[in-house]
């Protein structure tokens, strides 16, 4: 493998700066322009990019607002104890919002011991969002990620009920940035809209940044349902005639181990995982998570119930 296929070039790094330049700048005008801001984290890459830039926005004083992690209950063990080491261990405040603790108050119905809960994961963002008076969220959102995505502008506005209206969206004409709204409304805030796949993985490389181990090849004991390699654990196990086997794996995202697939790698070290980024032809989402592959208008259905 060569150096000039991993290591990035003076011309990518540039991009790169440009990139963090752009999403430092957003932040930056966001925290300025809104009263309460929070950054949604769930401890995958472009989460760990997102807090990354954050703190370049605003060090050497700490972040001007807390991070909140939405929690299924159905996460993988690696990424939890990577959110808590990543978040306090840096002096971060860290919110916990428990989609089990919303099942518990009937807030939402159980979907089942089995089952996904990204669908009950809206109800208890948006009561978080409302318990902590919070009227902006950053997220680490990419538009390349999925069709839905790429609809949203970087400041993505939602009604009252955090809803999402994607024919009434504010134009952005030279990255100028309209953060006015009014009582009760809220902004998501997409400071990485603009980078790819790609681009997070070879800034995680310029930075040195630390990723929960999943991201990169090891052996798993995991087993194929319609397409999709799902770990094996107390939430997903095989049915019927699924069969379970270890083999080398790595995560491109991380989710609700339910719904969350491995692809076969054997990339042990970060330039093998972008030698293979570099080569694919399907989005993370589009190969790896079955609750995008369910419908094209999925992910846009959630979004307009106020997803992330």
């Amino acid at each position: 493998m060569s150096d000039t296929a991993t290591t990035p070039d003076l011309l990518q790094v540039n991009e790169l700066r440009l990139l963090e330049a752009e999403a430092v700048h957003i932040i930056r005008e966001v925290v300025a322009e809104l009263q309460r801001p929070v950054l949604l984290f769930s401890a995958g890459k472009d989460s760990i990019v997102l807090l990354r830039l954050a703190e370049k926005a605003f060090r050497p004083a700490p972040l001007p607002f807390p991070v909140l992690h939405v929690d299924t209950g159905h996460n993988f063990p690696e990424v939890i104890e990577f959110r808590d080491r990543r978040t306090t261990g840096h002096g971060h405040k860290l919110i916990v919002a428990s989609v089990q603790d919303t099942i518990d108050a009937g807030r939402v119905a159980d979907p089942g011991p089995g089952a996904s809960r990204n669908r009950q994961q809206t109800r208890t963002l948006l009561d978080a969002l409302e318990a902590g008076d919070f009227d902006a969220a950053f997220g680490g959102a990419r538009r390349d990620e999925e069709r839905a995505r790429a609809k949203e502008r970087i400041l993505s506005f939602r009604d009252e009920f955090g809803q999402w209206d994607p024919r009434a969206q504010r134009p952005e004409p030279w990255s100028l940035y309209n953060g006015r709204i009014r009582k009760g409304e809220q902004v998501r805030v997409f400071p990485l809209s603009n980078w790819t796949e790609l681009d997070i993985w070879r800034y995680i490389q310029l930075e040195n940044l630390e990723l929960p181990s999943i991201y990169y090849a090891h052996q798993r004991e995991v087993f194929e349902r319609d397409g999709i390699l799902l770990a094996t654990s107390e939430y997903a196990t095989p049915q019927g005639d699924e069969v379970a086997a270890t083999e080398w794996v790595r995560y491109r995202t991380v989710g609700d181990m339910t719904i969350t697939g491995a692809v076969r790698s054997q990339a042990t070290e970060i330039e093998g995982v972008i030698a293979e980024i570099s080569v694919a032809t399907v989005s993370e989402r589009g190969e790896t998570r079955a609750d995008d592959r369910t419908s094209v208008a999925a992910m846009e259905d959630r979004k307009r119930e106020g997803y992330f």
